[in-house]
């Protein structure tokens, strides 16, 4: 699944390309939202929260969208060839005179009122890179439940927005602790708060797929701080990565 910086990332992309220009085609490929066409009516912004899309249209409308694990948006100059996907895949459309952005694998796309967004992203803890951001309560959203590992405070996104599981792993061995530890008992925890955001801080401006990452997909391999071998293990079916000199704590 997509992580926040990789949303932030797309929502730039969709803005530059869409915004502020009449849309020259408009086409939704699910069945509930076929009909819709909002051709002539301006773009106005694209803008991310935590992993949600949301590209705002002129008469009060918003496309909500959400990449899950194998969705993407791809931007296309003018006639130039569309290479995300077989046609099948597609879901939606939108173009301008200059640029087609198109929806591959969306498994989440809705038409809805700008004025009814918090119906889909309302319950979204504060989102790590947007204008919202607020330390405080992201930290005093994650301590709630002192029992909760952390790995398992940081995915859940009504804590805080944006943090994959890439970044759960990656949060965790700057913080030295190991993903199983009850976030209660990690000291001075907003630590991790800051952790996280400086991760998708970082990881925010550099290109699709070139990450700069600590542990994540290196089992086996040196841990960057000590030397010793980075192991790997499954939370909650998902594989998560630590060092185990490194990171205090259990390890299941």
């Amino acid at each position: 699944m997509p992580e926040g910086d990789t949303v932030w990332q797309t929502a730039r992309r969709l803005h530059a390309a869409l915004a502020g220009q009449p849309l020259t085609r408009f086409d939704l490929r699910v069945p509930r939202f076929a009909t819709a066409d909002l051709t002539g009516r301006t773009v106005l912004d694209v803008t991310p929260r935590g992993k949600h899309l949301l590209a705002r249209i002129e008469g009060g409308l918003t496309l909500h969208s959400h990449l899950r694990m194998d969705g993407s948006w791809k931007v296309y100059a003018s006639g130039e060839r569309w290479l995300g996907g077989p046609a099948h895949q597609i879901r939606a459309v939108l173009g301008t005179a200059e640029s087609t952005a198109v929806g591959y694998r969306l498994p989440v796309l809705e038409l809805l009122r700008t004025s009814d967004e918090e119906r889909v992203v309302g319950h979204l803890g504060p989102d790590l890179l947007g204008p919202d951001w607020d330390p405080a309560t992201a930290l005093r959203n994650l301590l709630a439940d002192p029992a909760r590992s952390i790995g398992e405070a940081l995915l859940d996104q009504r804590n805080l927005a944006g943090v994959g599981n890439i970044f759960k792993s990656e949060t965790c061995f700057l913080v030295r602790a190991t993903p199983w530890l009850p976030i209660g008992e990690l000291p001075s925890p907003e630590r991790l708060v800051r952790a996280a955001k400086k991760l998708l801080e970082a990881n925010r401006e550099r290109p699709g797929g070139s990450r700069r990452l600590y542990v994540y997909g290196r089992a086996g391999r040196p841990c960057p701080r000590c030397g010793a071998p980075i192991r790997v293990a499954d939370q909650d079916e998902r594989p998560v990565y630590w060092c185990p000199v490194c990171q205090s704590g259990p390890t299941s």
